[in-house]
């Protein structure tokens, strides 16, 4: 059996995990700052609530448009600059990747700098990112894109400690803010992209630079939170033995392949559903149509799988909704393709949800938690980068999409075989010691 050994912490009498109550496991906002022991007992009076809540929501929003903008003007991109379907599978994968690489950065950037100033200074980068992707020819594409994605890695890790910090009795119902915030950005991107670009006298440029604009708003917002007291920092605990851990690697593994999934839907549907008869338009807005449906079963989901004794069902269900809508919006046919994406967006905002609540159950504080969701999307993000570059290398071995039920197929049944393992009611062998 599996099970976590803690220097801090009374060794469990039972040797079996317990239950965590209702209200824990609807905490599913990670803290990057979990370490830091200072940072979590201090609790300042906000004097202006609302406007860091607003400002949180505000940056949520700008975490995915600069990921789902790209995927309806693809084809059109590369039309324009030439790119092989390789090339725009490393366009789509880049992101992803950096996601991955810069995630752990995070932490590092907020004890030198401060959380609040690092999500400043990051925005602005990002802002930056989207303009060079969208106006400086192929180098800028590829580099903008390397930033976008670093930049969006380095806020989605910082972003969570800040509301759960702030916000400490009210983690719960900001779980659904952050994931609607999140939904909503990409739905919007998804959807709005080519009809920007239309507007702008069918200038994909403009279509996908507007989307620094949100990006420089949130800043806007986000400004006066510089400089106020939100608490010291001081390293408290160290965890180790994560690394070593076969639990640990299978919830990571879990992450890296379902959000595999996710960023092919959000780099190639739009262009898949283009090569079988939709306008870009059209596409767009059925990736935009399922992504909104994620956020019912992002919410859903975490309750209903801490029903039973523990996930592994809940993970095969989302797992095959995924597979299902994935399958149906490629080969089904095109007169019942919002049926699919409906679909795969429950199945979708299901297997998310569902590995952000692997991390928490299956840590036994929050230090842990911390440092398994970096584990957990260091590598696991890194893993996922891989999906849509194999979707790009396959399309242009073949000149068409059919092959790619292979890739869904493989990625899927991996998913799954990782999730009856992460899904087991056991807790990381790990020692969290204090320092």
């Amino acid at each position: 059996m599996n099970l976590e050994t803690e220097n801090s912490m009374p060794a469990n009498p039972s040797n079996l995990p317990q239950p965590k109550r209702t209200s824990e496991l609807e905490e599913l906002l990670i803290d990057a700052e979990a370490d830091d022991e200072q940072v979590q007992q201090s609790h300042p009076i906000l004097r202006r609530p609302w406007l860091l809540l607003l400002g949180l929501i505000l940056v949520a929003l700008n975490l995915r448009p600069a990921l789902s903008s790209m995927a309806p003007m693809l084809s059109e991109v590369s039309k324009t600059l030439g790119l092989s379907a390789a090339e725009a599978g490393l366009l789509t994968t880049l992101p992803v990747l950096c996601l991955g690489l810069f995630a752990p950065l995070a932490p590092l950037l907020a004890r030198r700098f401060g959380a609040e100033r690092v999500v400043l200074g990051i925005l602005l980068v990002l802002a930056g990112g989207i303009i060079l992707r969208s106006s400086f020819g192929e180098i800028g594409l590829f580099a903008g894109s390397v930033l976008a994605g670093a930049s969006i890695g380095v806020i989605g890790v910082l972003l969570p400690g800040i509301v759960k910090r702030d916000f400490p009795k009210q983690a719960g119902t900001m779980t659904g803010v952050y994931t609607m915030a999140l939904c909503l950005g990409a739905a919007m991107a998804a959807g709005a992209t080519v009809p920007l670009s239309e507007h702008f006298d069918k200038s994909w440029v403009l279509g996908l630079g507007f989307w620094a604009v949100p990006a420089v708003v949130a800043a806007i917002f986000w400004l006066p939170q510089v400089g106020q007291k939100h608490g010291s920092h001081n390293v408290a605990y160290r965890v180790r033995g994560l690394l070593r851990d076969p639990l640990a690697w299978q919830v990571t593994l879990y992450m890296g392949l379902q959000s595999s999934l996710a960023y092919i839907v959000f780099g190639w549907l739009p262009s898949i559903l283009i090569g079988r008869g939709l306008t870009p338009t059209q596409a767009g807005l059925v990736l935009s149509g399922s992504v909104i449906i994620q956020l019912a079963s992002s919410l859903a989901a975490p309750w209903l799988a801490t029903r039973g004794k523990d996930q592994r069902l809940a993970i095969v269900i989302v797992m095959l909704l995924t597979l299902g809508g994935l399958f149906g919006c490629l080969y089904a046919p095109i007169e019942g393709l919002w049926g699919w994406a409906i679909l795969l967006g429950l199945g979708q905002g299901g297997t998310f949800s569902l590995a952000l609540t692997l991390i928490v159950l299956r840590s036994r504080d929050s230090h842990v938690a911390a440092n398994l969701s970096s584990m957990a999307q260091g590598f696991g993000y890194t893993l996922a980068s891989m999906g849509p570059f194999a979707v790009g290398i396959v399309h242009d071995l073949t000149g068409g999409w059919n092959a790619l039920g292979w890739i869904f197929g493989i990625i899927g049944l991996g998913a799954i075989i990782a999730g009856l393992g992460a899904g087991r009611s056991l807790y990381v062998q790990v020692n969290s010691e204090k320092v």
